[in-house]
């Protein structure tokens, strides 16, 4: 099981795709976790979001973007930042396709979550790549 997990294609690419995914999720789950109190309401009040199910979203967004970024448990994390991703674009279905650039919309698009779950998917696949923890791991547990 774990060989599955830490298994990876060991293309350099996989690692602009994790760098890529987690600087960009990263920064939410910061927002999210120095404001965990005030955010966990909203979750719950606004999003009506169960509560294990908003403390999910907090922790994985912050502590998942950074074990995304250093390659460890590469497949487990972009799997729930995907999942993440997938239930936000849904409460941003209603705003549309497009990002918000010009503020003429009444709220964002669901554009930044697609491509964020299309990241995630190919780290699914790939797995961590070359530069990652998960290989270094597999290289020891083989030798």
């Amino acid at each position: 099981m774990l060989y599955k997990i830490l298994n990876t294609d060991n293309t350099v690419s996989s690692i602009f795709l994790r760098f890529s995914l987690a600087i960009t999720i990263l920064p939410h789950g910061y927002l999210k976790i120095t404001n965990f109190t005030n955010i966990m309401e909203a979750l719950q009040s606004h999003y009506h979001l169960p509560y294990l199910i908003s403390l999910i979203v907090i922790v994985f967004e912050f502590f998942g973007s950074i074990l995304l970024f250093l390659g460890l448990f590469t497949r487990i994390n972009a799997m729930l930042i995907g999942v993440i991703m997938i239930g936000a674009a849904f409460y941003h279905l209603e705003h549309g396709f497009f990002i918000n650039w010009f503020g003429t919309q009444d709220g964002e698009g669901y554009q930044f979550h697609l491509l964020a779950i299309g990241v995630s998917i190919a780290l699914i696949i790939s797995g961590g790549g070359k530069w990652s923890i998960d290989s270094i791991l597999l290289k020891k547990k083989n030798q």
